[in-house]
């Protein structure tokens, strides 16, 4: 059995890190010695989260949806820290909300954060890395990139085109020493869940356990990553089920409801209202 790898020194990107999820894998990764630039559009919450890592930890600010300004945030990592060894997209909105009640700017925002973004990422570090033979792209979808929850419709579209993306990624990759991972968690207790209630079968996850998978994915190369993972077997038993038997199951265990409860949750006030200000380069378009 391979060693796991150790991920001293390596020069790791996190979009979206300055907060939730991005920010604990962060720490994760500066315990482990790694070398971690922070990319994120509040500047000010990612040079704090960097600040408190210490380290190498650089922030840099970043709007994903901004194809140029991406892409130039990696030539500074690079330019600061070295070649990039690991690239997580991380970065992602979940705005609630009937599909015909959602406005078009909603749509077109989580798809430029969601998937254009993803994609965006992936083909630079797949330029960066390929013509070295090494590195890792670890694309953050979830649950909802296999299956389909009321009240999040677009969400949805959004994270199966991120599982796409990876698993044809990771076809096109084989052979040249750069791993894909595709990150599926169920409900992550940060911002992002506001408002929701407890699934009755799958339990929320926090955000330490995903960092947790993150890690041991970069240490040991896979490509299915399931937060937790019992994930992986519900979704073989559900596929395996008459879709009217497995929407029944669904429907039992809570799951048409788990999203569209929250829909109009003033839980989720706070937490909307920063997602529709997450795409400055979309809305200005």
């Amino acid at each position: 059995m391979a060693q796991p790898r150790s991920l001293r020194g390596k020069v790791i990107v996190v979009t979206g890190g300055a907060q939730g999820i991005g920010a604990v894998t962060a720490a994760a990764l500066t315990r482990l010695g790694a070398r971690v630039a922070i990319g994120d559009l509040d500047h000010v919450r990612a040079e704090k989260t960097a600040g408190e890592l210490g380290g190498d930890t650089l922030a840099l600010p970043l709007d994903v949806t901004d194809t140029t300004a991406f892409t130039a945030f990696l030539d500074d990592v690079e330019a600061r820290l070295g070649p990039i060894d690991v690239l997580i997209n991380n970065a992602g909105i979940m705005p609630l909300s009937p599909l015909d009640e959602e406005d078009d700017a909603s749509t077109r925002r989580q798809l430029e954060i969601n998937v254009h973004a993803v994609i965006h990422g992936t083909r630079e570090a797949i330029k960066r890395m390929r013509p070295r033979g090494t590195g890792h792209i670890v694309n953050v979808a979830s649950m909802a990139g296999k299956a389909g929850f009321p009240g999040a419709a677009t969400y949805c579209a959004t994270k199966h085109a991120v599982v796409g993306l990876s698993e044809a990624v990771h076809l096109e990759l084989r052979g040249t020493g750069v791993d894909v991972s595709c990150v599926m968690p169920a409900i992550v207790r940060t911002e992002l869940a506001s408002g929701l209630a407890e699934a009755k079968m799958i339990k929320s996850v926090q955000p330490e356990d995903v960092a947790a998978a993150i890690v041991d994915a970069l240490r040991k190369p896979r490509f299915d990553v399931f937060v937790p993972k019992s994930l992986d077997l519900m979704g073989r038993i559900t596929r395996l089920l008459p879709r009217r038997t497995g929407e029944w199951v669904a429907r039992s265990l809570g799951g048409d409801q788990l999203l569209a409860s929250a829909a109009h949750s003033s839980a989720r006030a706070d937490y909307e209202a920063r997602a529709a200000g997450s795409a400055p380069a979309v809305d200005g378009s």
